[in-house]
């Protein structure tokens, strides 16, 4: 079954998937290959974070371009997005304390630039599995001065995931 969905928004989410994947070698080339930014242990774990969530947020759109052109209750793949929800924190947080006592023990560009794709990386699982962070375009602009922060689109889809499994 095919349900109507606007192609503006059809446009819409397939872009913000293709901009998370896109993001990923254009940083890459960008701060490695222009910027000279040398490939250390802690530059490549703090970039690996930020792409690993990059790669979580371009599923997200996906899944949820599937889940509206289906006119499905549940999003594809929920219980795996339930999952990076669990596993990301430790792994975040190991990102960001290598990241963090690197910068600490050999402070310069070998460490500070990736203990800022970690941090990042951190923001950015915030911001897709919490609190939506990232304020793109008018409507979400408008929601943000009226009512503040509000939780993200994948928390609410992982919310309704859970009470649709009896959790």
């Amino acid at each position: 079954m095919h349900h109507h969905l606007p192609e503006r928004v059809r446009r819409r989410l397939r872009s913000l998937a293709a901009l998370e994947l896109l993001n990923i070698p254009l940083q890459a080339f960008v701060w490695f290959g222009l910027l000279g930014l040398p490939p250390s242990p802690a530059n490549l774990t703090g970039f690996g974070a930020f792409a690993l969530l990059l790669v979580q947020g371009a599923a997200y759109w996906t899944a949820k371009l599937r889940q509206l052109e289906s006119g499905r209750a549940a999003l594809p793949g929920a219980g795996a997005f339930a999952l990076c929800s669990r596993a990301n924190p430790p792994v975040l947080l190991a990102a960001v304390l290598f990241t963090g006592w690197s910068a600490f023990d050999a402070p310069g560009a070998a460490a500070f630039p990736g203990l800022g794709f970690a941090l990042f990386a951190v923001l950015e699982h915030v911001n897709y599995f919490r609190t939506q962070l990232s304020y793109d375009n008018g409507a979400d602009l408008r929601r943000l001065f009226a009512g503040g922060l509000r939780r993200s689109h994948l928390a609410a889809d992982l919310e309704r995931h859970r009470a649709a499994r009896g959790r």
